[in-house]
């Protein structure tokens, strides 16, 4: 999709938009061309934010809740992976490549979650001064062990991606941060499934799937309480094993969909990181 183009038909519409939004239209035009992903998660809601301001619109207060919240959680998840980048033992090519595109997908969502906030008119929250990731002792070799680290990266993508679900029904109604959110969503959830396939390559969980299977499948007993409701087989009311007949597993049932998670359940599991 050609924004620029939409750009010139609000114009037609609106002659003094320019004038109001920016005085440099082709500066405005340039921003959209930007071609990374990220950007172009970012481009609705760029537009929505300038138009915002030109028709002095307010950004709703749970609006800003919650890109605070997911600004919240970027910034963990990405000092999670510059930590582990750097100390972890993570093997040269392949693995350490995906791990650094990893890493700077999660800062470059932290930077797009600040812009947004800002320019809705808010002060972006601060990231902790210290985080704590050995969860108080849980994961104690987090940093000196890969199959920890893998694990425990494992555990915070599934969450922040139920994270970022648990929370899009606030967005309803706003069409262009729903849009946003939702797209830095899939990206996660791409985390997700590299993270759990790296596992499997290294013989770490050899049986992981790319996606969450029952109540928890890590293999990790301490992170139980992240994969709470994962074995529901019941959604919209309809029992999803063995509808219409057909052979649909417990495991089938639970693998077709990610369970939301409140945010005050998500703050509480990301608690003894120092989170909060």
């Amino acid at each position: 999709m050609n924004i620029a183009n939409i750009l010139d038909e609000i114009e037609k519409v609106d002659g003094d938009i320019y004038e109001r939004i920016s005085p440099r239209r082709k500066a405005m035009k340039d921003f959209f061309r930007i071609g990374s992903k990220v950007a172009i998660v970012a481009a609705p809601l760029g537009i929505g934010s300038m138009l915002n301001k030109a028709y002095g619109q307010t950004v709703p207060a749970g609006v800003i809740a919650v890109l605070q919240y997911a600004l919240t959680l970027e910034h963990f998840e990405y000092r999670f992976y510059e930590r582990g980048s750097v100390l972890a033992p993570i093997p040269a090519g392949a693995e350490k490549t995906a791990i650094d595109t990893i890493r700077e997908s999660e800062l470059k969502h932290v930077n797009f979650l600040k812009t947004v906030i800002t320019a809705a008119g808010a002060t972006p929250v601060s990231e902790k001064v210290a985080y704590d990731f050995t969860a108080q002792g849980t994961f104690p070799t987090v940093f000196t062990s890969y199959a920890t680290f893998l694990a425990v990266a494992q555990v915070l993508e599934d969450t922040g991606v139920r994270a970022y679900k648990g929370r899009a029904g606030e967005l309803l109604g706003q069409k262009v941060y729903l849009t946003a959110a939702l797209g830095i969503h899939a990206i996660e959830a791409r985390h997700a499934a590299k993270i759990r396939s790296m596992r499997r390559m290294n013989g770490q969980a050899p049986t992981i799937k790319s996606y969450i299977t029952g109540a928890n499948d890590t293999g990790i007993a301490a992170a139980n309480g992240n994969y709470v409701r994962e074995d529901n087989v019941t959604q919209a009311g309809i029992l999803i094993t063995n509808i219409n007949g057909q052979a649909i597993s417990a495991n089938a049932a639970s693998e077709a969909f990610d369970e939301p998670l409140t945010a005050a359940e998500v703050l509480a599991l990301v608690a003894p990181f120092g989170v909060s």
